[in-house]
Order: structure tokens, then sequence, then C-alpha cells
């Protein structure tokens, strides 16, 4: 009985790993950086809104919230999901169309945010 338990544990563990055998990241991101310039918040909130109806329609990912600087100066947002390739794509027309965005960044991180993962920066607006 206990070499049953092993085997399940160990098709449990094989599933969770890709063809070279390191564990596969079910959570990628992208994080946007972007020089905001203003203290009033309702045109981010509703780029926000636009970016959830986006990601709900393609299944991309999720929009987990913002930071901004209290002065307003610039902000980040975070963005998840299994493929940040995708999660881009998914929400870059959207990003770009968002006129009060300066000098638009977007990190994507490939792995656990915090973890020693591929990164790679994208201009997005200069």
């Amino acid at each position: 009985m206990k070499f049953a338990a092993f085997g399940v544990a160990l098709s449990a563990l094989l599933a969770a790993c890709g063809a070279g055998g390191e564990a596969v990241s079910e959570e990628q991101a992208v994080i946007v950086h972007f020089d905001y310039g203003s203290t009033d918040l309702k045109p981010l909130f509703a780029l926000e809104a636009q970016l959830e109806e986006v990601l709900e329609k393609t299944g991309a990912g999720e929009f987990d919230g913002n930071e901004v600087a209290t002065d307003g100066s610039d902000a980040y947002l975070y963005l998840y999901g299994p493929d940040a390739d995708a999660l881009l794509e998914a929400v870059r027309p959207t990003l770009l169309a968002a006129d009060f965005m300066k000098r638009a960044t977007a990190t994507k991180v490939y792995g656990e945010l915090g973890s020693d993962v591929r990164r790679e920066e994208v201009q997005l607006v200069p």
C-alpha cells in the first residue's frame, strides 16, 4: 500500500514538471510602470476596469492592482496569469490607448515574483 501512495505522489510530481524535470511555474506576471503625472485617479480606475474586462474576455489572466506615488508622479499596474507573453499581448492595445501614460514599460516575469526567474522589459510608450 505504501508503494501505491508513493506512485500517486510521484505521478503528481511528474505532472507538475516540464520535460526537463524543472517545475513548471503556474503564475507569471506583467508589471507595467509609467509616469502618471496626476493625483486624479479616475482615469487610472477607468483603465483598470477596461483591463479587467479584456482579461475576463481573453482568459489571459487577472488584474491584481496598482501602486501610485502619493504625488501622482508615477504608477505601477500588476497583472498575473499562466503566460506573461499572452498576458501582455492581451492588454497591450488597451494600455497603448491610455493617453495619460508616459514612458511606460512592461516587465514580463516568467515565474513567481521574488524568485530568481527570467524577466524581459518591453517599452510600451516612449
